[in-house]
């Protein structure tokens, strides 16, 4: 039975137990990335797969949305609510659906980043992994009128055209000059799970088993709208694993609740701290 319960429970359930935390955009809306269902997201078309891979057309739309909002995505920094999951006690490690690497930077370890990471990008042809920043410096180069992509009369972009996975809306594309694999001329792709693509089975393998390890699985800050996440709640109810849920807004998952707070991440993890 779920408890719509307080602080209370949240703290009885983890208290004296090993946990692992599955984290959701709710996690970074604080450090100013936006979340995909918030109550306050902005309307979202996220580009799939399919046309990301065959079509140049939507490549050049996607990376000059990318280069517009890396410069702000890139900037971000890990929030108290990363932070207050870093040596939290009994935490035995972090299964992530956002892409931003925060909390590697806030110092969590180990991390499980199940949809990669936007800091990387990848050729689809010949493999090879490079950096993102490496790119972003590129691509300035090939588009120097990064301002000719802002909407008419805009001084910089706004947190309204940021996206989740570290894009922009862009008014003006069509021209923009794509950059090359610099290994072997192939397209490159962001290093993260585009809608329509299934995250590594590795990933997934290292999350059940994280999950599996622990007692209690933790969500924080995710509407668990997706099978990604939602997998491992369903798994941990039918393993008998007790499952608490931290969002604003409804989840897939309460049904599989056994305990669900309506709140904000950060301050129920830094009281969380603070009561253990």
């Amino acid at each position: 039975m779920t408890v719509r319960g307080g602080l209370d429970d949240l703290v009885s359930l983890v208290s004296g137990h090993r946990w692992v935390a599955l984290t959701g955009a709710g996690i970074s809306t604080d450090s100013g990335i936006p979340d995909y269902r918030g109550p306050s997201a902005p309307p979202s078309n996220p580009m799939m797969y399919d046309e990301f891979a065959s079509d140049d057309a939507n490549r050049r739309r996607y990376w000059a949305r990318s280069m517009l909002g890396w410069q702000s995505f890139g900037r971000a920094e890990p929030n108290l609510g990363h932070r207050a999951l870093v040596g939290a006690p009994g935490l035995a490690g972090v299964v992530t659906q956002n892409v931003d690497g925060l909390h590697e930077a806030a110092g969590s370890s180990p991390v499980v980043d199940l949809h990669g990471r936007i800091d990387r990008v990848v050729c689809l042809s010949c493999g090879t992994y490079s950096a993102r920043a490496r790119l972003q410096s590129r691509l300035q180069g090939l588009n120097p009128d990064i301002d000719g992509y802002l909407p008419a009369g805009a001084a910089e972009l706004d947190s309204a055209r940021l996206r989740p996975d570290g894009d922009a809306v862009v008014d003006r594309w069509h021209d923009f000059r794509i950059a090359p694999c610099e290994a072997c001329g192939g397209i490159l792709k962001p290093d993260v799970v585009f809608f329509g693509e299934s995250a590594r089975k590795e990933l997934v393998t290292n999350a059940y088993e994280l999950v599996d390890s622990t007692d209690v699985l933790v969500v924080l800050g995710s509407s668990l709208t997706v099978m990604s996440g939602l997998r491992f709640v369903r798994h941990a109810s039918r393993t008998g694993t007790p499952v608490a849920i931290i969002n604003r807004g409804p989840t897939r998952g309460d049904d599989r609740a056994t305990v669900r707070l309506d709140a904000g991440t950060t301050e129920t993890l830094l009281a969380l701290r603070d009561r253990l």
